[in-house]
C-alpha cells in the first residue's frame, strides 16, 4: 500500500467516526471474543479497523494502555446498584446476589476477555478482582454501608465476595474456552507504557474508599484463606448430613 492509499484510507476512518480511544477499545474487545486474546496486535486491529497500525497510536499508547482500556471498559459494564433499582430496604442478600450476577453477566459474555481482568495489575494492591475500579468498589461499599453494614464489615465481605466470584468465574470461562495462562508472544509491536496516573480518576473522589483505606490496604491473606477452607468444609460436612 502506497503512502497516499494509507493516507486515504486513515482519512476515511476518521471522516466516519470510526477511530477514536473508546472505538478502538470496543474492537480490541470484539477481536478478542473471536478470536482469542493471542491474535491481538496492533496490527492486526488496526487491519479490523482499516487504518495502519500506526494510526491506532494516536489514542493508545501501546500494548499496556491497550489491555488496560480493555480491562477498565469490561469492569464499567459491571452494573452496581447503590439504591436505585434496589433500596437499603431490600436487604444486604439481595444487593449481594445482584452484584454476584452482574459481574457473572460481564464474565459470560466476553470469556476470553475475562482473564485479564484477573491478571492485569490493578491501580492499587487493595483493588481485587474482578471488582477493581475505584467506581465499583466505591459503590459497593456504599452499598453495603447504606445497609448496615459497618465500614470493617464492609471491608471483610468485598474480600471475601471477591475471592468466591474470582475462583468461580475462572473455572467457568476456562470451561467456555477461555485461556487463563499467561500469553507467550507479544500482544503487539510497541512497548509503550500505560498512560499517565494524572489521566485517569482520583482517590479523592471516592468517599467510601477514602474513609476506609486503611482497614482495605490491612493484609488478611492467611486468615482468608482458613476461613474460606473452613467454610467449604462446613458446607461439605452439611451435604454429608443430609
Amino acid at each position: 500500500m502506497s503512502d497516499h492509499e494509507r493516507d486515504t484510507l486513515e482519512e476515511r476512518a476518521f471522516a466516519r467516526g470510526a477511530l477514536g480511544r473508546e472505538e478502538i477499545i470496543e474492537e480490541a474487545i470484539s477481536m478478542i471474543d473471536d478470536h482469542g486474546l493471542g491474535a491481538l496486535t496492533m496490527r492486526s486491529l488496526g487491519g479490523r479497523l482499516g487504518v495502519e497500525a500506526m494510526a491506532l497510536y494516536r489514542y493508545v499508547n501501546g500494548r499496556e494502555d491497550l489491555l488496560e482500556g480493555v480491562v477498565d471498559t469490561l469492569v464499567d459494564r459491571i452494573a452496581v446498584d447503590p439504591g436505585r433499582v434496589l433500596e437499603p430496604a431490600d436487604g444486604w442478600q439481595a444487593f449481594l446476589q445482584w452484584m454476584a450476577h452482574s459481574v457473572r453477566a460481564v464474565a459470560t459474555a466476553h470469556p476470553a476477555v475475562f482473564p485479564l481482568v484477573a491478571t492485569r495489575h490493578p491501580a492499587a494492591p487493595w483493588l481485587r478482582p474482578p471488582l477493581r475500579s475505584l467506581r465499583v468498589v466505591d459503590q459497593f461499599l456504599e452499598g453495603l454501608t447504606r445497609r448496615g453494614f459497618t465500614d470493617a464489615q464492609a471491608v471483610e465481605t468485598y474480600r471475601i465476595f471477591t475471592s468466591f466470584l474470582l475462583g468461580h468465574l475462572l473455572l467457568e470461562v476456562s470451561t467456555l474456552g477461555a485461556t487463563t495462562s499467561p500469553v507467550e508472544e507479544p500482544l503487539d509491536e510497541g512497548g509503550a507504557d500505560i498512560r499517565p496516573p494524572g489521566d485517569g480518576p482520583s482517590v479523592e473522589d471516592y468517599p467510601s474508599i477514602m474513609r476506609t483505606a486503611a482497614l482495605l490496604s490491612e493484609d488478611h491473606t492467611d486468615e482468608e484463606f482458613e476461613r474460606a477452607l473452613e467454610a467449604l468444609l462446613d458446607r461439605l460436612d452439611l451435604l454429608l448430613s443430609q
